[in-house]
């Protein structure tokens, strides 16, 4: 599977998204820099085929279309949109998980699966209270089990404190079992991420591109004017 977003933006001159190229690709892990609170969601929404963008397109296997992309990818842990309330018991996300992928949730098959995740001695803690790379983990993992799924889009996991080091390895390693994997995140774990790239041989950190630098450009002219 190869997904291609080209120039896509969203908003009166790119305010809420200045335009941008991203690409993903089955066995590869991708790290996008979007910097503010709203333009990683914003993006994540588009590339997934989930919002409709005011310019560019995305495409999936070089075909435009929104239908498969919301089939193929999940959206995980987006802000306001996919992520569990900060209160919900990890055991209770399991649960509801594991009937996403269509899978019977009861007590018995949420502890299989924390134990699959090594996390069964977490079953009661909120999930607000998770290890950042832990969170990651359970969340990426269990959207891979729903049915047609082969790639996730990961929002923002650097608002949850933590090394970016640690998540960002977790995400090269699911690359590495042949999953598409992009990560939306800012500046500062963009920064953590490039002083540590040495055996993550799946794990790509895209350039920013020049899209974005004329729409900011155009942006602040407008302002000023």
């Amino acid at each position: 599977m190869r997904v291609r977003a080209t120039a896509v933006s969203k908003g009166p001159g790119g305010r809420a998204l200045p335009p941008i190229d991203v690409s993903m690709s089955s066995g590869t892990a991708v790290f996008v820099e979007a910097e503010t609170a709203q333009r990683p969601t914003v993006l994540g929404l588009i590339v997934s085929g989930r919002m409709k963008p005011d310019s560019g397109e995305v495409s999936i296997d070089g075909t435009p279309d929104a239908k498969a992309l919301r089939r193929r990818l999940a959206l995980v842990d987006a802000p306001d949109v996919s992520e569990p309330h900060g209160d919900v018991l990890l055991s209770d996300v399991v649960a509801e998980e594991l009937m996403f992928a269509g899978r019977f949730g009861g007590p018995i098959a949420v502890r299989h699966e924390l134990e699959r995740l090594g996390l069964r001695e977490h079953a009661r803690l909120p999930i607000g209270d998770l290890a950042p790379d832990a969170r990651v983990r359970a969340l990426c993992e269990l959207a891979l089990q729903r049915p047609e799924v082969e790639g996730l889009v990961l929002v923002s996991p650097d608002r949850h404190g933590g090394a970016p080091e640690d998540w960002w390895r977790i995400a090269c390693e699911l690359a590495e079992d042949g999953a598409a994997v992009l990560v939306i995140a800012g500046r500062a774990a963009r920064a953590a991420i490039s002083a540590h790239p040495a055996g993550w041989g799946t794990g790509e950190v895209m350039p920013l591109h020049d899209h974005a630098d004329a729409a900011d450009a155009a942006a602040a002219v407008e302002e000023q004017a």
